[in-house]
């Protein structure tokens, strides 16, 4: 028997003791600094990432992606993509089949950064597209984070501008802990029992009994 709640909440997710990234955040903001960050990162074969991305409140503007987060469990790189770029050595590093990529929307935000270099994702997870399978229906990561871990993620600083000249300690916490949050998700679903297709349809059909 599958022991997670299917969904939860905004209520109960506020009640939830709050959680947030326990390890080194490293800021990259030179591309000199991007090789010995990367070679890090190579030394893991899982890794957790998201993006951030300065908000547009003027209709038709829309802003290149300005942070890429690549998290192990101990430790978080901020690649400050609005100063260095998407270099090839990023590039590179997101096509590498034999490091898995976990995320949350992947497609969005492999699409929002290819504008900035092309590249071909490989070997990437993107959550939305598994937690189905552990009895989870619920889609946006705070609360699929609230379900797995019973903790809150903050998502306080996820409109601020992420092209200021320095990244505030509440925003850098916030950036890492996504990414963070991704990868600790997927690790504490590999070892829990799965669904089959038919329960998972059935699920489905009890959460929505209007659906045919």
């Amino acid at each position: 028997m599958n022991m997670y709640q299917h969904k939860i909440t905004k209520t109960e997710l506020n009640t939830l003791p709050p959680a947030s990234f326990p390890g080194k955040i490293v800021i990259i903001d030179k591309t000199e600094q991007i090789a010995t960050a990367i070679n890090f990162l190579r030394q893991h074969d899982t890794v957790g990432i998201d993006t951030e991305t300065r908000p547009s409140f003027a209709k038709g503007i829309r802003f290149s992606v300005a942070l890429l987060q690549i998290a192990t469990q101990e430790q978080c790189f901020l690649f400050r993509l609005n100063k260095t770029g998407l270099t090839a050595e990023i590039a590179e590093f997101l096509s590498d089949k034999n490091i898995k990529k976990i995320g949350l929307a992947l497609r969005d935000d492999f699409n929002a950064l290819a504008r900035r270099h092309r590249f071909t994702p490989t070997n990437c997870i993107d959550l939305q597209t598994i937690v189905q399978q552990y009895g989870i229906l619920d889609m946006g990561l705070q609360k699929i984070f609230g379900i797995v871990f019973g903790q809150r993620i903050s998502k306080s600083q996820q409109l601020t501008n992420w092209e200021n000249e320095t990244l505030t300690e509440q925003q850098q916490r916030y950036a890492a802990t996504d990414a963070w949050a991704t990868l600790m998700i997927y690790k504490e679903l590999e070892h829990m029992p799965r669904l089959s297709k038919k329960e998972i349809e059935e699920l489905i059909q009890q959460q929505n009994p209007a659906n045919p």
